[in-house]
């Protein structure tokens, strides 16, 4: 076979490239390895952790900060990064490219509110921006949509859903619209004669194709839909999906194939399991998308058949890989966490574990998904567990840390 000079020179230039990387010619081994070597991945930096407080309680001053360290489980001391009242939840939303913090002020007719913070990227620092009413009292949830351009609160002791538009700067404007929640049309109260006087919306997300608003409404014992245009705030003709009596919807969790949706109830301490379908609408000929939640016929106790004394179910979340559902109880004082059978997406107990401290009123898991953040309220704590996302189980906790009367936790 004749080499032609360009392929000789080729070869005897990479040649001498690869004796020159090892060191002089000659003392390359067989075991020299003539590609970049592969450095260990760098572990994510540590992430700012706000915490809202019960401002009602003795101690709390409002929203804490601290640093969380995803190598270790960690969280530093926290410090006040903001005095404000009741911030019983927050939202992250985006202002001039920067992160602003939206948090639920849950209070009375004069204090209910919906604050918007600046937030410092270098040092996680808190800067008013602006502050609107919540539309009703006791503003207890708030979600933005996917694009950042509306948001939408649920008031649950003023029986009512707010809208808003996302100014330019990261604040929300004065509400769009506000609802009413005790017009009939939004369905009757439960038969819980303490819990169930009146309605009591918990809950406003967006569904995960961001075209419809759901409401869980404690209070009347459904999850209301509404087609929602989220460049306007804007929200269509809702449809009343009637839960069952006595049950008491707080949240829902979508399952990442968007089909399987699962709904906590407070007051009956059970988890449902909902199948959800949309139909997309033409906006441009008047019709308006539309949206069915149907009930799966699978539905599972959040506590052991051996407690017996009061308990009400709070929080719900699932993995992002769809594999394990969390929830947690407040009485029985415990996580629990439950396989997802990928087939049909029913449940099955797979651990139940002590929350570490009292009334575990919400949880979250960090950007990693190795660990999740209790908030304890009765106990002045947040616990950090150790999460194993190959089989699910917690660990801990880890680490306990005083907070005063915590409400919510998020990551930013």
């Amino acid at each position: 076979m004749t080499i032609s000079r360009r392929r000789f020179l080729a070869a005897t230039t990479s040649v001498a490239a690869a004796a020159y990387a090892c060191g002089l010619p000659g003392e390359c081994t067989a075991q020299t390895n003539f590609f970049p070597k592969r450095h260990k991945p760098v572990p994510p930096a540590p992430s700012f952790v706000y915490f809202g407080t019960d401002t009602a309680k003795p101690g709390a001053q409002g929203i804490y900060l601290s640093r969380f360290d995803p190598a270790t489980g960690k969280l530093t001391s926290p410090t006040v990064a903001a005095a404000s009242f009741r911030p019983a939840f927050f939202a992250l939303g985006l202002g001039h490219g920067k992160r602003v913090l939206h948090v639920c002020n849950e209070g009375d007719e004069h204090s209910s509110a919906i604050s918007s913070l600046l937030i410092d990227p270098a040092t996680g620092a808190l800067h008013p921006l602006g502050k609107v009413l919540s539309g009703s009292m006791g503003p207890c949830y708030l979600s933005l949509d996917a694009d950042g351009q509306s948001a939408y609160s649920a008031s649950y002791s003023g029986s009512g859903v707010a809208t808003y538009l996302v100014e330019p700067d990261g604040s929300l404007s004065q509400p769009v619209e506000r609802l009413d929640f005790k017009d009939a049309k939004f369905g009757q109260h439960g038969p819980n004669a303490d819990r169930q006087q009146a309605s009591h919306p918990h809950s406003a997300r967006l569904s995960p194709d961001n075209r419809f608003l759901i409401v869980n409404d404690l209070g009347n014992d459904s999850i209301v839909t509404f087609p929602v245009d989220v460049t306007t705030a804007r929200l269509g003709a809702p449809h009343v999906n009637e839960r069952r009596a006595g049950s008491g919807p707080r949240h829902i969790a979508f399952h990442p194939n968007g089909r399987w949706v699962y709904s906590v109830n407070e007051l009956d301490n059970r988890i449902d399991q909902l199948l959800w379908s949309g139909m997309r609408g033409d906006h441009a000929h008047g019709v308006e998308p539309q949206a069915l939640l149907t009930d799966a016929g699978h539905s599972i106790s959040t506590v052991d058949p051996g407690f017996h004394g009061t308990n009400t179910a709070a929080e719900v979340e699932i993995s992002a890989s769809g594999s394990y559902l969390y929830v947690s109880n407040r009485g029985e004082n415990s996580l629990v966490v439950f396989a997802i059978d990928q087939g049909n997406g029913m449940l099955k107990v797979l651990q139940r574990i002590s929350c570490g401290g009292k009334t575990p009123r919400q949880f979250t898991f960090d950007p990693t998904g190795k660990w999740l953040l209790c908030g304890n309220q009765d106990s002045d704590s947040v616990t950090v567990f150790a999460c194993n996302q190959g089989n699910g189980g917690l660990t801990g906790p880890v680490q306990t840390l005083t907070v005063p009367s915590p409400m919510m936790t998020l990551f930013a």
